[in-house]
């Protein structure tokens, strides 16, 4: 019996000692279980947007004259941004968190027209280009759902919307985005719970819900020569690849 019980407690001692070295010193371990706590937010993004073009037009100007025109749209690259906001988070239960994140983005898109009706010299179309300057004022509500906290770190996914109001654009842009848009979102991202903070980075896109362009723009413009530009495009979606860093 005696060599049964110290054989039992060599292989307690043996397994408490492999767990404690399997597992780390636990920064700010209650933290998850607060109801509510408040953030920051500092990251980068990506814009694009997918223009759908309206094809041949006829185009009359202001001295009753007409011209047919064929005039293509696109933005050529993926622009880089900045975004900076603040969070407020609700703890729902064990894995399931609610968020709230108004931020601002800063960004800018880059925009071709190309001109098929107007050659140049050598037979090749013309060449419009346009910097499209874009402020969002945003604020996302997203659901999380994160994995069990392993050591000092927590795997999660998150899905949500994210309505934005633009606050840029000019009159004598070729085409004009409208002042409202919706997004949804989806991405992944991990905590890391250091030992004065939470660090969160998180990778989401978002998708435009609705056609983003201001098709009241043409008929404002002054410039009627830009007009085969601006009616080249039939609808507008935009969308993002955001980076961010959360600080909690």
């Amino acid at each position: 019996m005696k060599k049964i019980l110290s054989i039992l407690l060599i292989l307690a001692t043996a397994t408490l000692q492999a767990q404690a070295q399997g597992r780390a010193v636990q920064n700010r371990p209650y933290t998850d279980l607060r109801p509510f706590h408040f953030g920051i937010l500092v990251g980068t993004h990506l814009q694009d947007i997918e223009l759908t073009n309206a094809g041949p037009q006829t185009i009359t100007f202001d001295d009753g004259t007409t011209r047919e025109t064929t005039v293509t749209a696109d933005q050529d690259r993926w622009d880089p941004g900045l975004t900076v906001g603040v969070l407020g988070e609700f703890r729902l239960n064990t894995n399931f968190q609610f968020r709230i994140a108004p931020a601002m983005y800063f960004g800018n898109r880059h925009l071709t027209f190309t001109n098929h009706s107007q050659p140049d010299a050598e037979g090749n179309p013309t060449q419009q280009r346009q910097d499209l300057k874009t402020v969002y004022i945003s604020s996302a509500f997203d659901l999380i759902f994160a994995a069990p906290r392993n050591n000092n770190h927590r795997p999660y996914l998150m899905a949500g919307l994210n309505p934005m109001l633009n606050l840029s654009g000019s009159g004598d842009d070729y085409i004009r985005l409208k002042k409202y848009d919706v997004y949804a979102e989806a991405g992944v991202g991990c905590d890391f719970y250091l030992q004065f903070f939470k660090l969160r980075p998180e990778l989401k896109f978002l998708f435009g819900l609705t056609n983003s362009l201001d098709t009241n723009h043409p008929a404002q413009l002054r410039d009627k020569n830009m007009l085969p530009q601006a009616l080249s495009v039939s609808k507008a979606h935009t969308k993002m690849i955001v980076l961010t860093f959360y600080f909690e």
